[in-house]
C-alpha cells in the first residue's frame, strides 16, 4: 500500500517520479475495487494513467464518484468514437511554424516547453498530440528565437506543454533570459497545472526569478474543482502573487465532475480566498476519447447565468470555446 503521510516533505522532482501509473495502485489508494468503476485497461494504454501522490491524496477514499478521481481515472468510455470527436480538435497542426512553436493569434506565440506532465487529465485535448515531433531543445530553440526576433508584432509568449513547468528551474530561467533579450518581447504567460497537483513545483527559485524578469508575468492555473484546492495549493500561489505574477484559473466544463452552479460557485470563491481570479469556463475540446464529459451550449449557459445572480461580475469565469481557425476564443452568448 502506497503511503499519503508526509507528502511535503519531497521535493517537486520526487513526486513526479513517484506518481500513480497502475490502475490497481489507484484503486488501491482510494479504496475501490474495478466492480466499483467503469474502468479500462486499454484506455490506460491509449492514454497513460498519471496521477501524483499529492492529488490522490485529495481524491475521497471508497467514493467512485469523486469529482477528482473521474477526472484521471481511464474508463470504457473513452474507447467509444463520436462524430466531431478528432485527435485534433483545435487544428494546432496547421498553426506550426516551427517544432515547438503554435502560432495562432495575433500579438502571441504559444510554445511546447514539455511534452511531459504532472498529471494526465482524461479530458485533455492534447491526450493524441505529437510531442516527439515538437521538442524545443538545441537548434529549434534557435529556429524560434530567430521566427521572434524577426516578428516584431508578437508582444507575448506563453509557455505551454504537457506542462511547461515539468521543465526544471535552470532551464526555464535560460529560455527566459533569451527571450527577455528581444526588446519587442512585454509579456510571458505560463499555462500550468503543476502547481495545483505538486504545489512543491512553485520553489524559491522559480518565484525568485519571475519577480526579477523584466516581463509582466500571468500565470493561468488549470481548476476545476474546489476539493483541487487544499493549503498547499493556496500557499504556492500566494508565493506566485508575492512574486509579481498576476494568478488566474481557466477550467473546462465537465460533466458529473463540475456542471453544477453550487460547485462552480464555490470553485470561484476558493479562488479568490488565494488571490486567483476566475479567467475561463471552457466547454470540452472534442477531443477523441472525451465525448462523455461533454455538455451541451445550453445547458453551460443556464449555469453561468445562475453564477452572474449569485457573484460579483469579477468573480464569473467567461463561458468559452476554441474554434479552430477563429482569431481569438470564442465567448458564448446568453442572455
Amino acid at each position: 500500500m502506497i503511503s499519503l503521510h508526509n507528502l511535503a516533505e519531497f521535493d517537486w522532482q520526487t513526486h513526479l517520479k513517484q506518481a500513480v501509473t497502475r490502475l490497481d495502485t489507484l484503486l488501491e489508494a482510494v479504496e475501490l475495487t474495478a466492480n466499483d468503476v467503469d474502468i479500462s485497461e486499454e484506455a490506460a494504454r491509449s492514454f497513460a494513467l498519471k496521477v501524483p501522490l499529492t492529488y490522490l491524496a485529495r481524491i475521497k477514499k471508497g467514493d467512485p464518484n469523486d469529482p477528482l478521481l473521474l477526472q484521471v481515472l481511464p474508463q470504457k468510455a473513452e474507447m467509444e468514437s463520436f462524430p466531431g470527436y478528432s485527435h485534433d480538435p483545435l487544428a494546432e497542426m496547421v498553426s506550426n511554424p516551427a517544432p515547438g512553436l503554435i502560432h495562432k493569434y495575433q500579438g502571441r506565440v504559444l510554445f511546447i516547453v514539455s511534452g511531459a506532465c504532472a498529471i494526465n487529465c482524461r479530458y485533455c485535448f492534447r491526450r493524441h498530440f505529437p510531442y516527439e515531433d515538437q521538442q524545443l531543445s538545441g537548434d529549434q530553440w534557435q529556429q524560434v528565437l530567430t521566427y521572434l526576433r524577426n516578428d516584431p508584432s508578437i508582444s507575448e509568449v506563453i509557455f505551454s506543454g504537457g506542462d511547461p513547468l515539468a521543465t526544471s528551474d535552470n532551464r526555464l530561467d535560460r529560455m527566459i533570459s533569451d527571450l527577455e533579450a528581444i526588446p519587442h518581447l512585454e509579456r510571458l504567460r505560463i499555462h500550468t497545472r503543476l502547481p495545483v497537483v505538486i504545489p512543491q513545483r512553485v520553489t524559491d527559485q522559480l518565484a525568485q526569478r519571475l519577480a526579477q524578469s523584466r516581463f509582466k508575468t500571468v500565470c493561468v492555473l488549470h481548476i476545476n474543482h474546489p476539493n483541487e484546492i487544499d493549503d498547499a495549493v493556496g500557499q504556492a500561489t500566494l508565493k506566485l502573487r508575492d512574486a509579481r505574477v498576476t494568478v488566474l484559473n481557466q477550467a473546462v466544463l465537465l460533466k458529473n465532475i463540475n456542471d453544477n452552479a453550487a460547485i462552480l460557485h464555490q470553485l470561484s470563491l476558493r479562488l479568490f480566498d488565494y488571490a486567483i481570479l476566475p479567467y475561463y469556463l471552457f466547454l470540452l475540446d472534442k477531443v477523441e476519447g472525451a465525448a462523455h464529459f461533454d455538455i451541451d451550449d445550453e445547458a453551460a449557459a443556464s449555469l453561468v447565468r445562475q453564477l452572474q445572480a449569485t457573484l460579483p461580475g469579477y468573480l464569473v469565469p467567461r463561458l468559452a470555446r476554441e474554434v479552430p481557425g477563429k482569431p481569438s476564443k470564442t465567448w458564448i452568448a446568453f442572455s
